[in-house]
């Protein structure tokens, strides 16, 4: 049998820094970093990030020093425990396209970033940028958006963003760009202080086919939890979400969980939408804010008091 149809093991070997290194073509075959903060052996000095024992300090290294490469499949592992602060704008910044980072580990150990400025972010900035696993808490008053995509084909995934305190919120968790198309925002937590004013939690600016499902997210919303603002947005699909707006705002129609500020993008929103309104007045219709939008009603259902079971979604039936 000819060299090219022999048996093939789904593993590769690759030599990093002079070790042998075995890892998964299913998951990727570009090359692995690591990052921890509280590495005993680490730096983020030349020749480090390569191997989990000599791990690299901080996860903005392996792009400014460029050790990985772009599309090439490249995976940065952030340690359990490993812990930064978003002291300054783009602290983190995903500048080579097709990168992923995978958190390592559960509930507080996970890699956690935590802004302490207003501007302190950290960006998705290359095309197909992954992030996933990853816990975000916000510590300081009107941030402006603790993670901010501008490139497309970008994921996060199974993340979770909190507030420390209760004296803490933020404009808005995620910010896009008009050059955020495809993003993803899948199986992702969002839990903010009840009663903190913020702006949204999503806030999507000119971004074209954003798809968010599968999440979970309460806050004390002004606009919405998920807000097109700006400028308007195409093909926005959102699905399979707990959407608890916590606003009190008086009066039908005022307090909304997706909500189109600019009036002119479109999307299809549903279905399972379960809404929960923070006031108990004539607002059930006005849960799903946006006239061009489309609502698929499947599961989709909305409660505007505790103690009360929710009812369908009341949008305008389409006519013969």
């Amino acid at each position: 049998m000819g060299a090219d149809r022999a048996a093939r093991s789904p593993l590769v070997s690759q030599w990093l820094a002079g070790q042998l290194v075995i890892s998964d073509c299913g998951i990727s075959t570009g090359k692995r970093f690591y990052v921890d903060s509280g590495g005993t052996y680490g730096s983020d000095a030349g020749g480090y990030g390569h191997s989990p024992d000599a791990p690299k300090l901080t996860l903005d290294e392996p792009f400014a020093d460029a050790i990985v490469t772009a599309s090439n499949g490249d995976i940065i592992y952030c340690m359990p425990g490993h812990a930064e602060n978003l002291a300054a704008d783009s602290t983190v910044d995903m500048d080579i396209a097709g990168v992923k980072v995978v958190g390592i580990g559960q509930g507080a150990s996970r890699p956690t970033f935590t802004c302490t400025v207003d501007t302190g972010d950290f960006k998705l900035a290359a095309a197909g940028s992954v992030i996933e696993n990853i816990l975000f808490s916000n510590d300081i008053d009107n941030s402006t958006g603790m993670v901010e995509v501008s490139a497309a084909d970008c994921k996060i995934l199974d993340c979770e963003f909190r507030e420390a305190d209760a004296a803490k919120f933020a404009d808005m968790l995620v910010l896009t760009t008009a050059d955020a198309d495809f993003l993803e925002i899948a199986r992702c937590n969002f839990t903010m202080n009840a009663g903190d004013g913020s702006v949204s939690a999503i806030s999507i600016v000119g971004s074209d086919q954003v798809h968010i499902h599968d999440c979970w997210i309460y806050g004390d919303f002004s606009a919405a939890n998920i807000d097109v603002a700006g400028t308007a947005a195409t093909l926005l699909r959102v699905h399979d979400c707990t959407l608890w707006n916590d606003d009190d705002t008086a009066g039908a129609d005022n307090v909304q969980v997706v909500k189109d500020t600019v009036t002119a993008s479109t999307g299809v929103i549903g279905p399972n939408i379960f809404a929960f309104l923070g006031v108990d007045a004539e607002n059930i219709t006005g849960a799903i804010n946006g006239a061009t939008f489309i609502v698929n009603p499947a599961g989709c259902f909305v409660v505007n008091a505790a103690g009360e079971m929710g009812k369908a979604l009341d949008w305008a039936a389409s006519t013969g």
